[in-house]
């Protein structure tokens, strides 16, 4: 019998896929055979895949497209299209936020947040989401066929709990609030998924979304890291290895009579 789980000849597109999360479903997604179209807003040379990719590489390529840009996506997908055909799966990971070590202003009270920064992160997590699942989904749509995996977070789910962020009050002397840019776009993906899924059911296209928990990265303040895992059921983050092959499952056809779902893997943080 052959194995659902398997995604071996089947084409991907990872969004983001050289960052960190982007990275990881790249590799998880070529060790168990399958292709992956990495769209990318900045160029990446055969030489740099090799070098970050190793022995992978003749399984990766990257195009230059960003999110934002409907038009670069077009072009990249019609480029991927003639290359090795239609996408079978496609991985929205492309997402920004405010950064960690961000200056007050990106990280302001409600009351005075700059709009510049709302904009920034809805244009790049919702809209780029959207542009990019239009252009790659229709394609898919027309095929017959495909799985579309949103990349969610636990902030999408529940609000972000500010006494996490005090600490850089006390220690910096200046207002942090964890932004609602970030949590207004990845729960703007849960209704989405929803949509999408019920849009394209028929047509042969799934659409589910990952929602992720707080990853081990080596970036967050270790006060923010103790106060976190406080809150965290299973008391720990995420290795990012753990993340990989959830994506394979929603791309190979053991998940496929799921659309719409979201699978949440926080360590049991949105259960309490």
């Amino acid at each position: 019998m052959e194995n659902p789980f398997s995604v071996k000849d089947k084409v991907a597109v990872v969004t983001g896929g050289l960052g960190q999360l982007g990275t990881q479903f790249t590799t998880s997604l070529v060790e168990a055979g399958a292709k992956v179209a990495i769209f990318s807003r900045r160029p990446f040379s055969r030489e740099q895949i090799a070098e970050k990719f190793g022995d992978m590489a003749d399984s990766i390529r990257v195009y230059e497209a960003s999110v934002r840009d409907k038009a670069a996506l077009e072009a990249a997908t019609e480029q991927l299209i003639a290359d090795w055909g239609v996408p079978h799966i496609l991985v929205n990971n492309a997402g920004i936020d405010s950064k960690p070590d961000g200056g007050a202003e990106q990280n302001a009270p409600f009351e005075v947040y700059p709009q510049k920064f709302w904009d920034e992160i809805i244009d790049t997590n919702l809209t780029g989401v959207m542009l990019t699942t239009q252009v790659v989904g229709s394609k898919m749509a027309e095929a017959g066929r495909g799985s579309i995996i949103m990349v969610g977070s636990m902030y999408g789910m529940v609000s972000p709990n500010q006494a996490l962020y005090a600490y850089r009050e006390e220690r910096d002397g200046e207002p942090f609030v964890k932004a609602i840019s970030y949590a207004a776009s990845k729960s703007g993906l849960l209704n989405m998924t929803r949509y999408l899924a019920t849009y394209w059911a028929k047509k042969g296209v799934r659409v589910n979304l990952v929602t992720f928990g707080g990853v081990k990265t080596g970036s967050f303040d270790k006060e923010f890291i103790d106060a976190f895992l406080e809150r965290v059921p299973m008391g720990r983050q995420a290795e990012i290895e753990e993340f990989g092959p959830i994506v394979q499952f929603l791309g190979s056809e053991a998940s496929s009579y799921m659309t719409g779902a979201n699978l949440v893997l926080d360590g049991g943080f949105t259960a309490w």
